[in-house]
Parts: C-alpha cells; sequence; structure tokens
C-alpha cells in the first residue's frame, strides 16, 4: 500500500495507462501508473494514511472498479466566523468565502484532461466530486489502491503513505476523500435493555432540564448526521403516539449511495438512529428533521456534513452522534470537516456533536489521552455526558459525571490538532493530561447520557434504554431550535455567548456546574473542565442569555 518508487513508474503514459511490473502483474498504483511525470506532481498536505493492522490485504483494488472522489478547493479568502456581524446567506458565503471561480474551473478541467468525470461542482461547499476507474483515480492522486479483509470480514479498499496531486491545481486543492474506504467513525451510544436501568422519557429530560416552556421548534429543521443503519416509520408513530407527542416531521435523504437501512438489529447503528430521531422529536416535536445517511468513510461523513449545511433551508442545527479520536483522522479530512463546521456556523447552523463515550483516552491503547474529532473542532459544539438522578417534571436530585466501571465514561480533555480558541481563552482550560501542551477543550456543555438513567427509545420494535455522549448531542439541538423559535434566528458559534463570562473555577450563568467525578485523566470542577464543559443546560436560563423577542 506504500508509494512504489519503480523506474516504469517514471515512464510516459496516458490517462490510465496499466503499466506492467516486472514481475508481470498489474498494479492499481502509483508506481505502475502514469498520468504525468512524477515531477508534475506534488505533495497533498496532510494526506498521509498509516498502514491498517489487523487487516488482510487481498490484492490491488480492480483496475476497472468505478471510484468517485471528493476534491476539496480552498477558500477564496479567509473565513473568521467571530468576525462576522450577522449570518450569511448561503449566496454571500460562496461568493465571498467559497471556492474561487477560476480556481474551481481550473480544477475542473485538469481533472477531466487526466481522464476522470466531473461529476458535481459546488463552490458554496468548494467540493468538486469526480469519478473514474480505479487506475485512473490511482495515477491521478499518486498513490496504491490495495482491497482488504477486515473484522467481520468486511471488504474495503484502503491505501498507505500519502496522496500527489498535479502540481497546475497543487495550490487549490486542500484534500482529496474517497479513495480509502476504512471504516472512520463509531457511534456514541450505550444500549440497555428497558429493565436494566432507570430511565426517563426524552421530554422528562427537558422538564428536568427547564426547556422553555411555549416552545417546540416549530418553524425550525434539524439535520441529523447517520453513518450506518436505519428506522422503521412504524416504530417513530408508535413511539410518539405512546408518548401522546405529535409525531415530528423526518425526511430520509440519501448521500453517496447510502440510504435508510435499518438492519432489524437494535445494537446495531439503527439503535443510533432511533435515539437520534427520537431524543429530537420528543423534545422539539414542532421541528422537521432531514436525516442524512452517507457511507461510514471520511468522505461520506463530510459530504452528508455539507449537504445538510448547504440544504435549503438552512438548518438551525446539526446534530452528529459518530466521532473517533482525532488521531485515527488524516489531517486534511479534519481541516476539511472543520472548514465545513466554520460554513454552518457562517449561515447560523450550530454543529453539535458528541464529544465520545470511552473516557480521556477515547479508547485508545498507546496510554495518551486524546479527544474525539469532531467534537474537539473549534467550530463544534461539543456535547459531553453526566449520570442524571432526579424525579421529572422539576426535581434533579443529583447529577454528576458519567462514569461506569465497563458502562462507558463521558469523552473529553484537550486536544492534540486545535489550539485554544478565543472564546475558551479565559475558561481556564488545562493542559493535555500527559504531554504538558494546551490545546482546544473538550467539551463545551453536557448533558444526562449515562445508559443507567437514560432514555426510553423504541427501535426495530424493542423498547430499550439508552446513553451515551450520543443522546446529548440531539438533546442540544433540539434545545437549540426551541430557542430559535424565541428569538427568531439560529445561534451559529453560539460559543461566544455560551462562554461570555466565562473565568476559571467559576460557574457559568445559563449552566447547572458538574463538579463531581471523573472521566480518567480528568475531573470536574466549578466552571468549565474536561468532563463536563461548562455544565449541563438550564433552558430558562439560557433563553434569558440568548435573548431576543419571541417570533
Amino acid at each position: 500500500m506504500a508509494l512504489s518508487s519503480g523506474a516504469s513508474g517514471r515512464n510516459a503514459g496516458t490517462a490510465g495507462q496499466v503499466i506492467p511490473r516486472p514481475d508481470g502483474v498489474a498494479s492499481c498504483g502509483w508506481g505502475y501508473l502514469t498520468v504525468m511525470n512524477r515531477a508534475q506532481h506534488v505533495s497533498l498536505s496532510g494526506s498521509l494514511r498509516s498502514e491498517l493492522s489487523g487487516v488482510e490485504v487481498l490484492g490491488p483494488v480492480d483496475p476497472d472498479a468505478m471510484i468517485t472522489a471528493t476534491v476539496v478547493l480552498r477558500r477564496r479568502a479567509e473565513l473568521s466566523v467571530a468576525d462576522l456581524a450577522a449570518p450569511l446567506s448561503p449566496g454571500d458565503l460562496a461568493g465571498r468565502f467559497g471556492a474561487a471561480p477560476e480556481e474551481l474551473e481550473r480544477v475542473r478541467t485538469v481533472l477531466a484532461d487526466a481522464g476522470l468525470t466531473v461529476t458535481e461542482a459546488h463552490a458554496g461547499s468548494r467540493r468538486v466530486a469526480v469519478r473514474g476507474p480505479a487506475r485512473v483515480m490511482a495515477a491521478v492522486f499518486g498513490t496504491e489502491l490495495n482491497r482488504v479483509r477486515g473484522a467481520g470480514s468486511a471488504e474495503f479498499a484502503a491505501r498507505s503513505g500519502g496522496l500527489h496531486v498535479p502540481a497546475e491545481i497543487g495550490d487549490f486543492v486542500v484534500a482529496v476523500l474517497g479513495l480509502d474506504e476504512r471504516p472512520q467513525a463509531r457511534a456514541q451510544f450505550r444500549l440497555h435493555t428497558e429493565a436494566a436501568g432507570q430511565g426517563y422519557r426524552p421530554d422528562e429530560v427537558g422538564s428536568l432540564y427547564g426547556f422553555p416552556a411555549g416552545t417546540d421548534g416549530r418553524g425550525r429543521t434539524v439535520a441529523v448526521i447517520e453513518l450506518g443503519g436505519g428506522y422503521r416509520p412504524q416504530d417513530l408513530k408508535n413511539y410518539f403516539a405512546g408518548l401522546q407527542i405529535p409525531e415530528p416531521k423526518v425526511t430520509a435523504a440519501g448521500v453517496d449511495g447510502a440510504h435508510n437501512a435499518p438492519s432489524g438489529d437494535p445494537n446495531s447503528a439503527d439503535g443510533e438512529v432511533a435515539l437520534d430521531i427520537e431524543v429530537i422529536g420528543a423534545l422539539a416535536p414542532g421541528a422537521a428533521q432531514i436525516v442524512y445517511f452517507a457511507p461510514n468513510t471520511d468522505q461520506g461523513f463530510l459530504d452528508a456534513v455539507s449537504t445538510a449545511v448547504h440544504a435549503s433551508p438552512t438548518p438551525v442545527a446539526v446534530s452528529i452522534s459518530w466521532g473517533q479520536s482525532e488521531d485515527q483522522w488524516t489531517a486534511q479530512a479534519r481541516t476539511a470537516m472543520d472548514q465545513a463546521f466554520a460554513d454552518a456556523a457562517a449561515l447560523g447552523v450550530t454543529v453539535c456533536t458528541a464529544s465520545g463515550d470511552n473516557g480521556s483516552a477515547d479508547g485508545q491503547k498507546d496510554g495518551a489521552q486524546h479527544v474525539d474529532f469532531p467534537a474537539s473542532s473549534p467550530h463544534a459544539l461539543a456535547c459531553g455526558g453526566t449520570r442524571l438522578e432526579g424525579k421529572p417534571p422539576a426535581t434533579i436530585t443529583a447529577e454528576k459525571v458519567w462514569n461506569t466501571s465497563g458502562g462507558g465514561s463521558t469523552g473529553g480533555g484537550v486536544s492534540d490538532a486545535f489550539p485554544v480558541p478565543d472564546f475558551q481563552k479565559t475558561a481556564g482550560v488545562p493542559v493535555r493530561a500527559g504531554a504538558g501542551k494546551p490545546g482546544r477543550g473538550v467539551p463545551d456543555v453536557a448533558g444526562d447520557a449515562d445508559p443507567a438513567t437514560g432514555y426510553r427509545i423504541l427501535v426495530d420494535g424493542q423498547h430499550a434504554v439508552v446513553g451515551g455522549t450520543s443522546a446529548v448531542a440531539p438533546l442540544w439541538a433540539a434545545l437549540l431550535s426551541r430557542l430559535a423559535q424565541h428569538t427568531g434566528h439560529g445561534f451559529g458559534l453560539v460559543h461566544s455567548k455560551l462562554y461570555a463570562a466565562a473565568a476559571a473555577g467559576k460557574a457559568q450563568p445559563g449552566f447547572r456546574d458538574i463538579t463531581e467525578g471523573n472521566n480518567g485523566a480528568y475531573s470536574a470542577a466549578s466552571g468549565w473542565d474536561a468532563c463536563t464543559g461548562l455544565g449541563a443546560p438550564d433552558g430558562a436560563a439560557l433563553q434569558r442569555i440568548l435573548g431576543g423577542a419571541k417570533a
């Protein structure tokens, strides 16, 4: 899977021509496929992919297999969301901070001339979709593509090493995604049988947190990102009828060939999908939901987010309950996703992301502390987890950091990829435990996540209690849709208001300060901490802080 350096790779060849290896075997790789001389390619920064461990390499990808890749371009001007006086329209975003028309056209031309078909180009999200045989893709982007067999006998295409792009467009390209199909993210949910935990109806959790009365998200849209699984409409009908809550409008949208595909197994990604839809629907039944299903790859994840953010109508929030440790992402994929989140913020959209369910190490076994991405993006509202005990509708008896032996723990810590953002500079974010390096602190906010005090849902015809920070992202997305109904507008990068009075060791208005518990390397304390961020929501107080006249 590493880049080859054989002499045959320097031979002249036409686009997509297969040049045999010395042993007579055709390889789908840079060393043996030539579109142009290597001197006419430049390395793509941040594209380095590690070798996969624990997989069986089956051999080169079929040279004639068709592949679709997403090429992400740079902005025509730098975007600082904090400097915007008001949210932008999609047209303004594209015109001021999208891809420059001449650069977009140059990329289209160069890739088409190299033998690829440009199937879509979107100036606002700066994405160009290209399609072509594997032999051409490998040559154009300077890599080798192999089929591998991973866990569960799943087969997929993978690459290692870095990518290269034609020098003519080297300055324009930020990322090339789609040449590696390894699973990129995991769902952050924990499912118990209904008898295994106390469990609350989602609307009871909203009541305990003081979600503002007289609002239900009406007139707002919430986008939900799913990288697998599906839902059954009859489950939703039965679930909301049981709650005696109007059934919300839920629409499934497919991205990159994926679609709503329930497996019938509540422990599969179906559990995540049901949790997201039912939490949002129970807390904000007036909000329309669009559920974007995409392949679980870095390309699928980015394309789903970009599609959701640039959709019409513009959503008030995007709920994401999928993620993976920062170090399991390529730098180019992190950059492209963070830029997509910045687009969202500029359009007035708040991206709510789960902070992970595997404590301060995020499930990694290298002895270091890690945070989950995309929660660590400074343009995401990272959502951590608590254990909530109370008596609905209004009495909370105890709340602490979610951390149960063998049952998961809230993710949180300090980013190794993103610096401390301006909104956190007075919040007392510590250096990264064990490394002594400063960085973006995760999470920003929190909510009930312990499966033992989790959410009663219906999935694949079965009742269950589900927890995990997966539940907290839709909780906050629903809250923001209700607050947006009250104010008449979305909040985009809401962090500046949430952190407005932040000071180390000081409880922040608008939140229930969580001061008990830990997630491994970090402990809860008054004010912001790396377990629960600023704390769990006080809905009525947040309504006052975010202000605005009722729409």
